[in-house]
């Protein structure tokens, strides 16, 4: 598939994509396709619990209100670039956020996740939620979070390219109708089987949410959009393709106008990287990159995607708890499989989990950077 014009007359004059700061960028080169004289290495939750001064700044203050105080949220985003030296920072938002401020009941439960305030199983239900949306007086903390990153981020010439963040459409449609975190979805699979108009109506709402919230970040200054699909893993490819993937490419159509690259990462997904790659191209978008979780070894991921994809990936976050010898060794070999893709980002196959040493991920970005 031919990639679109890149056309940076869509975004604002003071775009770091507009005004040069992040378009020659590692991060931005590879998602692009090319080989930057160093590899870009990022990690998904690097803005998190791992950091004492995340926890620091977090005291007193509940996980969504952080993510809605502009200042704090832009500070705690900057926190890792700090720390680590990463190439990419990652927007800190949670995925029910867009959910938040359209006027969901949603609250994140310790040691539970996000819990609604009602699960929504019904044609009434979703007849209900569907009637909320999203302005631009409920999405200013978040364009004004961005902005404030953007600032952060740069030096004045370069800066450090900004993630935009994202969950995806089923992932919200299956907290919405679980009503809290679930192993198997088996409420939400249910609904797209027994009442499939119900399911597209719901779908399509929280892609649209989604889209929007994407949009919002984009044009107040990221250089990059991320999907999070975190259980799209639950489902067979006919129930991805028929049910999930047209709400996904809903999602990102809402910023293919835009010229910054995409990546959608899901767990558990190994079955579904071409699908996902099709999301991608189908949407639109300047460029694709598909996020590979550790269960696939990248050069195989490269292989079922076709050889033209660039790829991220894919650390596996049980390794950063072990020795050093046998974590550099499995980084290393990362390293090697990515070559094989056109354009490679370094990351986790996962999230960073809340005990990691942050010497270690230190240390695996001056690693990453000296291959």
């Amino acid at each position: 598939m031919t990639s679109p014009t890149v056309n940076v007359s869509n975004l604002p004059a003071h775009h770091p994509l507009a005004d040069g700061r992040t378009t020659t960028s590692a991060l931005v080169s590879a998602l692009r396709g090319a080989r930057p004289a160093r590899t870009p290495v990022w990690f998904m939750r690097q803005a998190g619990r791992s950091l004492p001064e995340y926890r620091e700044v977090r005291q007193g203050v509940g996980m969504l209100e952080s993510c809605l105080r502009p200042d704090l949220a832009a500070e705690i985003t900057l926190q890792p670039v700090r720390r680590h030296g990463v190439d990419a920072a990652i927007f800190f938002s949670d995925i029910v956020v867009p959910l938040k401020v359209a006027g969901v009941g949603v609250e994140i439960v310790s040691g539970v996740g996000p819990v609604m305030d009602q699960p929504y199983r019904t044609a009434d239900d979703v007849a209900r939620l569907v009637e909320r949306d999203l302005d631009d007086d409920a999405l200013a903390p978040i364009a004004e979070a961005v902005g404030l990153t953007v600032e952060g981020l740069s030096d004045g010439t370069d800066s450090t390219p900004l993630i935009g963040f994202g969950g995806a459409p089923f992932t919200l449609a299956a907290y919405l109708v679980e009503g809290r975190p679930s192993r198997d979805h088996l409420a939400a699979r249910t609904l797209m089987h027994a009442e499939p108009e119900t399911w597209r109506r719901l779908t399509e709402w929280t892609a649209d949410l989604t889209g929007r919230f994407l949009r919002t970040q984009v044009l107040a200054g990221a250089s990059a959009v991320q999907l999070f699909d975190s259980w799209a893993g639950s489902l067979s490819l006919a129930d991805y393709l028929a049910h999930v993937a047209p709400s996904s490419t809903r999602a990102l159509r809402h910023v293919a106008d835009l010229p910054m690259p995409g990546i959608h990462f899901g767990t558990g997904t190994g079955h579904l990287l071409p699908a996902m790659r099709d999301v991608l191209r189908e949407a639109g978008l300047a460029h694709a990159t598909v996020g590979v979780d550790y269960r696939t070894p990248l050069d195989e991921a490269v292989e079922v995607l076709g050889g033209d994809v660039p790829v991220q990936g894919n650390i596996d976050p049980a390794l950063l708890a072990a020795p050093w010898e046998v974590l550099e060794a499995h980084v290393r070999d990362v390293v090697e499989r990515g070559r094989a893709a056109p354009g490679h980002v370094v990351n986790l196959g996962h999230g960073v989990p809340p005990t990691t040493d942050p010497a270690v991920l230190t240390r695996v970005v001056e690693l990453v950077h000296s291959l």
